[in-house]
């Protein structure tokens, strides 16, 4: 953890008590038991660095809350949307659930799109019992803290990074054939690390072997003095977890110093914005994990898929979009399952979530409150995002 995040907590524990020593247990929605509303609150990054994940999960949300309000609402009662803009910083996250939790009392919280800037939030939702689900919190300290110990009220819709980094060694390995890679991450970012190591230890028990290990910072814009050590090494594949802002230009700066091996990501590049960054042709012979394909023959996916073009100019719906839109039908479930708003009761039934069919597979919910689905390999063509294969937990 670093100073800031470590701020970051020590704010929460403070705000955190007085608002639990205002909860004084499970609430019920907001509005009351009566109510015909479920407040429903948004806590993402719809500015700063990070504002394309946060805006791709706001319209999917938005698109299922539409959706089931139209047809009626969950029992009766429709959502009610509180959405706050965290800016893409954990602190702002942290002031966002604090609104949400104190101000608004709203019965559950959707967000946020980071691991870090969901994190900041967790022990508030706890302490608050607020139930949070985050649509693409991808660290497993996003539900289980630093002791081990599961965060009672948080849950995730996305599979973690753990997951993820095998699911890349195990591609090289096997469907490309590869037997020794560079890795280069962000070492200021969790989630570049959990991905990291996850790589490693699966690529090198398996015979792999790790040629170069480099890092950089998130918004750093020039990458060519380490791409060029990295390119000395010769390796015949590099594994890049980061986000879009600077992978973007990791992948255009690579293919500029003749650096044309497969390039590997994980769903922090999902972006329209990649493909500006680095150049529809740089990004040839590159692939990320990710949740979930628009060309997913699946008729859930295209019924979704058809929809979202439908009501956004023809637009194809990235991952954030599709988790965000599934957030949304994994707390509605519950919600009825429930058929209650109190929050121990909506807690109680998503972690017993079991095989619910959702547009980015079919989620059961493990005793760590992680969802047990399917992962996607997509690959960069001219540009589009192709999808490659599926691989299962």
């Amino acid at each position: 953890m670093n100073k800031k995040l470590a701020s970051v907590f020590m704010a929460s524990t403070i705000f955190a008590g007085v608002l639990a020593g205002c909860a004084g247990g499970a609430k019920e929605s907001s509005e009351g038991g009566n109510s015909d509303t479920i407040k429903l609150g948004i806590n993402l990054e719809l500015s700063g660095n990070v504002a394309s994940y946060g805006e791709s999960m706001a319209k999917g949300i938005e698109m299922a809350v539409e959706e089931i309000n139209e047809n009626g609402g969950v029992d009766g009662k429709k959502f009610d949307v509180v959405k706050v803009d965290n800016k893409s910083e954990a602190a702002e996250a942290t002031n966002g659930i604090i609104k949400l939790t104190s101000q608004d009392k709203v019965t559950a919280v959707i967000g946020a799109a980071t691991s870090g800037n969901t994190v900041a939030q967790a022990q508030i939702a706890n302490d608050t019992k607020t139930v949070l689900i985050a649509p693409g919190g991808t660290s497993p300290t996003v539900t289980v803290d630093e002791k081990g110990k599961v965060r009672e009220f948080v849950f995730r819709t996305s599979f973690i990074d753990p997951f993820q980094g095998t699911v890349a060694a195990n591609f090289a390995l096997d469907t490309l054939k590869i037997k020794d890679a560079a890795i280069f991450a962000d070492n200021s970012s969790d989630y570049a690390k959990g991905l990291s190591n996850a790589f490693k230890e699966t690529f090198e028990a398996a015979g792999g072997k790790i040629v170069a290990e480099e890092a950089y910072v998130a918004k750093d814009t020039d990458f060519r003095a380490t791409l060029t050590r990295i390119k000395a090494k010769n390796p015949s594949f590099i594994f890049i977890p980061g986000y879009y802002e600077e992978v973007g230009l990791i992948v255009k700066q690579a293919r500029e110093l003749g650096i044309d091996v497969p390039l590997v990501g994980a769903d922090g590049w999902d972006s329209p914005k990649l493909v500006d960054l680095a150049g529809a042709e740089a990004l040839n012979n590159t692939y990320l994990i990710n949740h979930y394909s628009s060309e997913d023959p699946d008729e859930k996916v295209q019924k979704f898929v058809s929809t979202f073009k439908e009501q956004n100019n023809g637009e194809a719906p990235n991952a954030f979009n599709a988790l965000g839109y599934d957030t949304v039908y994994f707390l509605a479930d519950a919600i009825k399952r429930a058929g209650s708003t109190d929050s121990s009761k909506i807690q109680a039934e998503l972690a017993k979530t079991k095989d619910l069919s959702l547009v980015t597979g079919v989620v059961t919910i493990d005793e760590n409150h992680h969802p047990i689905k399917t992962a996607t390999i997509l690959e960069y063509k001219d540009g589009k995002q192709v999808f490659n294969t599926k691989v299962n937990p």
